[in-house]
């Protein structure tokens, strides 16, 4: 190149530069490593976090998360008491020893040895909106909230002075209280009813028909009063420990949710991408999203932005910031060319809608800005040596 095309260059060059108004000109896939670490500074009104991943956060975030299973939450009891409800029927049988019979005539039944017993079997009766029922020469009577042994001896207790040797019997002639409600994505929404036998979960999913979906793809709520908790259907499966008792009143739903993240950035490919209910690991995910792309990718510069509990973690920065629902953003900051964050990508839990983000390395940026000064200044020198 002559002295004179090499200073021709050059001013077209500079010229070039002088035209880009910055590096927000660049085109990018989104913010660098850098912008994101200044993105956590005490000092930013946003209140982002930024955490970087090792294994002890690993840990606190995994334990978090198997705190809320069935087990832990809802307890391991299998006491039950049939207890009777309003609405529930009732039907009261009652037994008087000869010669008295307080009852009238009745069905006379056999007892042990020579002596008869007459029987006197009381219409059904429906528990009224105040928890009670009507016997004769009883009068009202608590039911609601009472066992039908307990409801039995209250009845016995207040005939024993008026009939001769009184015994009575108090059948459930029909539940309307002591039932779980089973609902979502199986076969037949329906009630259970529940006996002294103590059913479990998989006992009402299976009085339902099952689930519609695939078992890795169905998560299994139960709805106890004011406590909600929620477990992947395949661990409900695998640990029986999960298959707790349930109580009068639960509600038991089966969600087909398929959870997903999001790829963005130096990632094989950019999409939404799915997972199963019962989890997958930031390793997972990577492989999931096509890997980190070589001749782009920041191996120091992987992300998930997550809103996050707001007891998650001991956070970096106070006071701490939270969105309208109680979430902290919060950005997980993983650096790949550690060999040991292999190993914590391993047992780091992605959750559902997590942006899995890879920035790109700044040698990239420094080409583009490069290409793009040299796709300007070529046609310039060409154009000058042209009207030359």
């Amino acid at each position: 190149m002559s002295p004179l095309s090499r200073s021709t260059f050059f001013a077209a060059f500079y010229l070039s530069i002088l035209a880009l108004p910055g590096c927000s000109s660049v085109p990018t896939s989104g913010p660098s490593s850098s912008q994101i670490g200044r993105a956590g500074d005490a000092a930013n009104t946003a209140g982002v976090q930024v955490v970087d991943v090792t294994d002890v956060v690993a840990r606190r975030l995994f334990s978090e998360r198997h705190a809320t299973d069935f087990f832990s939450t809802l307890g391991d009891s299998t006491f039950f008491q049939q207890q009777l409800g309003i609405g529930d029927t009732v039907e009261v049988s009652v037994w008087e020893a000869p010669p008295a019979a307080l009852f009238g005539a009745g069905q006379v039944g056999a007892t042990a040895g020579t002596t008869n017993a007459r029987v006197t079997v009381l219409p059904d009766q429906t528990i009224d909106a105040n928890g009670l029922i009507n016997v004769p020469f009883a009068g009202q009577m608590k039911a609601a909230g009472r066992t039908p042994n307990q409801l039995a001896r209250d009845i016995t207790e207040r005939l024993k002075n008026i009939a001769h040797n009184p015994q009575v019997l108090v059948k459930q002639s029909r539940n309307e209280t002591s039932y779980v409600t089973v609902v979502g994505d199986v076969a037949d929404s329906k009630r259970m009813p529940l006996s002294a036998r103590g059913e479990r979960v998989l006992d009402a999913l299976a009085s339902a028909g099952g689930a519609r979906e695939a078992v890795g793809k169905v998560t299994i709520q139960i709805t106890r009063g004011t406590t909600v908790a929620s477990l992947p259907l395949q661990t409900l499966i695998r640990d029986p420990r999960q298959n707790v008792p349930l109580h009068a009143g639960d509600v038991v739903t089966a969600l087909y949710q398929p959870y997903s993240f999001t790829a963005l950035g130096a990632t094989g490919q950019n999409k939404e991408i799915n997972f199963e209910a019962q989890g997958i690991t930031l390793a997972q995910a990577l492989a999931r999203a096509g890997g980190l792309e070589d001749s782009r990718s920041d191996a120091q510069g992987v992300f998930i932005f997550r809103l996050e509990n707001a007891n998650a973690l001991p956070w970096p920065n106070t006071p701490v910031r939270t969105t309208a629902d109680g979430k902290v953003p919060v950005v997980y900051r993983v650096n790949l060319r550690d060999p040991n964050s292999f190993f914590i990508a391993q047992s780091f839990v992605m959750d559902d809608k997590d942006l899995l983000y890879v920035s790109n390395a700044p040698i990239t940026e420094l080409q583009k800005v490069l290409n793009l000064v040299f796709s300007l200044a070529y046609p310039v020198v060409n154009g000058i040596q042209t009207f030359k």
